[in-house]
């Protein structure tokens, strides 16, 4: 299956939908849930230090037979790890844990906040600054963010000028953050989608099962069809073979305008309530 690809500010390209491995366990089961959605076709596989499975993504990565140069792999430094050095040593454990000599796109999970710390963003810029040495070492082919808002991308833009390629955010229908969304597209961030179906939350809103009806297809297919249409990755996670399969196929149909506008007027729903203010891990 071939799946579109989206060029990132750098010249990076990446595919248009991933698999998130959020949940995934370090051991056997969550090694053949990534090698078989590797085996379905995803080549953008998304992991995380804080998810403590990059182990288990590693291996399956190397059992599947896929050349390297065809996946794309992200993983993500920890709120503990912030800062300089402690980022530098932070990938050096991730790379191992993966057994990978580079990573594709290497992200900043959630930026500290005023909330949090009132260094807020001497802590952004000291990780990010070590994300930039990590690039111009080819240790990583693209840096990014996940979670800033628009407060967290400007402090960032007016400590380097080093654009971010990517910001990961929650994005699902009832939940669009189109504030962080426009600044994105002002300053060419790609934005990848967590959480593209609310939690599950929104498989039964009324709107996307008539719509999944109208086309024949699940409202999982709607969820993720909807992102791909505004031009943001979604990152859909399932240890089903089923489900991953159904949730990659999404470019052999497309909503219609009316569609997307109704979708894109629903209410707040399914949204996690995780904010870079009230989420720390420290």
């Amino acid at each position: 299956m071939m799946i579109p690809e989206i060029l990132l500010n750098n010249g990076v390209a990446v595919p248009a939908v991933g698999f998130g491995t959020y949940k995934a366990p370090d051991d056997a089961e969550g090694r053949e849930a990534v090698r078989r959605a590797i085996a379905c076709g995803y080549r953008l596989i998304d992991t995380a230090s804080l998810y403590a499975n990059e182990r288990a993504v590693g291996q399956a990565i190397a059992e599947s037979g896929v050349g390297r140069d065809e996946l794309v792999v992200t993983t993500k430094v920890a709120n503990a790890d912030r800062g300089y050095d402690s980022t530098l040593r932070a990938f050096d454990r991730s790379a191992q844990a993966l057994g990978l000599d580079y990573v594709d796109l290497y992200l900043i999970h959630w930026p500290a906040s005023a909330a949090v710390a009132d260094d807020w963003q001497r802590i952004n810029a000291e990780t990010w600054r070590a994300m930039c040495r990590l690039l111009s070492e080819g240790r990583v082919r693209a840096i990014g963010v996940s979670n800033f808002g628009r407060e967290h991308l400007d402090a960032l833009a007016r400590e380097s000028d080093i654009v971010p390629a990517v910001n990961q955010i929650e994005f699902h229908p009832g939940w669009m953050q189109l504030d962080t969304l426009s600044r994105c597209r002002e300053a060419d961030i790609a934005v990848e989608g967590w959480s593209p179906l609310g939690r599950t939350r929104v498989l039964n809103d009324p709107l996307l099962v008539s719509i999944a009806r109208a086309h024949g297809r699940s409202v999982a297919q709607i969820c993720l069809r909807w992102a791909v249409q505004h031009g943001v990755i979604p990152l859909p996670k399932s240890l089903h073979a089923e489900r991953m399969a159904q949730n990659i196929n999404l470019f052999d149909f497309s909503l219609s305008p009316t569609e997307m506008a109704a979708i894109d007027a629903m209410p707040p729903t399914g949204q996690s309530g995780l904010t870079p203010d009230n989420v720390d891990f420290r």
